[in-house]
């Protein structure tokens, strides 16, 4: 989502021993039956799709040629482990990892790259039917002990219907692309989401994900940007509640820094064969639109605001705090990235795993992120699979989930110390980490 949390750790002076990372230029679909070369290198069970002129705006949501993909490394990669003065190893998550994009695609079994529409559209009949059913059985209820229960349950559910279009974004819920779009369309203009505008730019967030400058979802703020915020707005912007109700403000105006609405076509954020796409979402979220406004005329704005309203608003919490939870808030602080130390494998490694608890089934494992960003192709009914397979490539860089209770209360003391924490980091470095200001910390003496 924004550029808005940031942290408390400086720029790191590494020593210059890391090999020349190779940037995407364009986009693929990774499937299963086919296999691609481009420009002599193997992209294994690959499928073109499109290479892009814009910056970093590539078509599905992997780069065409995606770092270490087949091919083997130029440079030795140096060791990750390094001993200290008391003989303990050390882990460096800035470091080059000592494995290639192709190690941990190759350790996945390749079966959970096949999609399968009947069941995608399984999931879909299911979580609409919860959603009617939820609001048939608030709706003749009609107490204020079940209106609470009700909010939280059908907040969930419109959340579990995003996580079901934003895979027909990725290409994931199936291998038509008119399925994908019409599921798309009906899932997300149904919670107010312009499925084309959402989608390219979360493309966009794929394609750079760890990068500071260039991604699009809850990057860091550069310091100079950060600085230049009226104390309100900084207050605002780390100061929970008001993070977890960013999504719409995004969806109008971007992140500080950045230009641009997902509603017109005309934006920053796409190139000109997109217009149309963007323009039939944009009309579809306005059909959406037009629908509530005859339904409160019908059934009253009050019972509209609860019926609709408030779930809309807890959908909203949701999306903020699992987008951000999956970038922020590890014990441990991560890095970011600039420049030529900036891959797609590094960035991708720089995204957390989440345990949500009996949720994780209800929002269909979204929280099973670090391989969905690396492979977002991947349907999510084979995430779990695939991540206990890559496990034993990818290490240390695997960072663990802490497990939850049936409900996911302990991700709030995650957020709330990232929040004081996380608040931008230094203009200068190739590789950054998050600094605090101490005004918002409440540490200024």
């Amino acid at each position: 989502m924004a550029s808005w949390v940031l942290s408390e750790c400086g720029l790191r002076p590494f020593p210059k021993i890391y090999p020349k990372p190779r940037t995407g230029m364009g986009s693929l679909s990774c499937g299963s039956p086919s296999r691609l070369t481009v420009a002599g290198t193997d992209l294994g069970s690959c499928s073109l799709i499109g290479i892009r002129e814009r910056n970093w705006a590539l078509r599905v949501s992997a780069p065409v040629r995606v770092p270490s993909v087949g091919e083997e490394e130029e440079e030795e990669r140096e060791s990750i482990n390094v001993v200290n003065g008391d003989g303990d190893e050390f882990f460096d998550p800035g470091a080059p990892p000592p494995f290639k994009l192709s190690d941990i695609r190759a350790a996945i079994p390749k079966h959970c790259w096949v999609k399968d529409p009947w069941k995608s559209m399984s999931f879909v009949v299911r979580d609409v039917a919860i959603v009617f059913g939820l609001a048939a059985v608030a709706a003749s209820l009609n107490n204020w002990i079940v209106w609470p229960l009700y909010w939280l349950a059908q907040g969930t559910m419109f959340w579990a219907l995003f996580v079901l279009g934003h895979d027909c974004g990725h290409g994931s819920f199936s291998n038509d692309p008119k399925l994908n779009s019409v599921a798309g369309h009906l899932l997300h203009s149904s919670i107010l989401v312009p499925y084309h505008g959402w989608r390219i730019s979360h493309r966009t967030h794929h394609q750079n994900h760890g990068h500071v400058e260039n991604d699009e979802s809850w990057h860091p703020l550069p310091e100079k940007i950060f600085k230049s915020l009226d104390n309100v707005t900084r207050k605002l912007r780390f100061t929970i509640p008001f993070p977890l109700l960013a999504y719409p403000v995004y969806l109008w105006s971007r992140s500080p820094g950045k230009k641009g609405s997902h509603f017109d076509p005309n934006s920053d954020l796409f190139v000109p064969n997109e217009k149309k796409d963007v323009i039939t979402s944009t009309v579809c979220w306005s059909a959406m639109v037009a629908i509530l406004a005859g339904l409160s005329f019908v059934m009253g704005p009050v019972q509209l605001l609860k019926l609709y309203g408030v779930p809309y608003a807890i959908f909203v919490m949701w999306l903020d705090l699992v987008t951000y939870l999956h970038h922020h808030g590890h014990e441990d602080k991560l890095p970011w990235y600039r420049g030529k130390e900036w891959s797609y494998l590094r960035g991708g490694l720089t995204t957390l795993d989440r345990d949500y608890g009996w949720i994780n089934n209800i929002h269909h494992d979204i929280g099973t992120h670090v391989i969905h960003h690396l492979f977002p192709q991947i349907p999510h009914y084979h995430l779990i699979e695939a991540t206990e397979a890559a496990k034993p490539v990818l290490g240390k860089y695997y960072r663990e989930p802490k497990k939850s209770w049936p409900l996911p209360l302990h991700l709030l003391g995650d957020l709330v110390r990232s929040m004081k924490k996380d608040h931008y980091v230094s203009d200068d470095g190739d590789v950054v980490y998050y600094q605090t200001d101490p005004k918002l910390a409440g540490t200024e003496k």
